[in-house]
C-alpha cells in the first residue's frame, strides 16, 4: 500500500452502504484529468469511510474536481489489465475546475 495524492474528476454519483456494525462506506468513481480520449485506465474507485462520505454526498457533484489523499490497493490474486485501482481516502480537498490546466506538450 502506498499513500498518494491525486487530482480527479467525479464521474458518477457516490453510493453509500453500511458495513459491519453500522460503518458508513461511500464508493465514488472518478477519473484522472487527461488530454487523451477517456479510457478505463484513467478511472479509479475511491472508498471513503465514515463521515467524510457524507461530506462527499453533500458538497460535491458530478464533474467536480477534487484532490484526494489516501492508500492505493490492488487485488493481487486477480491482477489483470482490466483491474481497477482502489483508493481508501483519508482527506479530500475541493478544486476549482477553472484552475486546472493540462499542458498538451507533456
Amino acid at each position: 500500500m502506498n499513500y498518494s495524492n491525486f487530482i480527479v474528476k467525479i464521474l458518477k454519483r457516490p453510493k453509500q452502504s453500511l458495513v459491519k456494525k453500522n460503518i458508513l462506506l461511500t464508493k465514488l468513481h472518478v477519473q484522472f484529468p487527461s488530454i487523451r480520449n477517456n479510457t478505463d485506465l484513467n478511472t479509479i474507485s475511491l472508498f471513503i469511510w465514515g463521515d467524510l462520505g457524507n461530506d462527499i454526498m453533500k458538497y460535491y457533484k458530478i464533474n467536480d474536481y477534487i484532490l484526494v489523499e489516501g492508500f492505493i490497493s490492488l487485488n493481487r490474486e486477480k491482477l489483470t489489465n482490466n483491474q481497477q485501482i482502489k483508493i481508501s481516502v483519508f482527506k479530500i480537498y475541493p478544486l476549482n475546475r477553472d484552475n486546472i490546466r493540462i499542458n498538451p506538450a507533456l
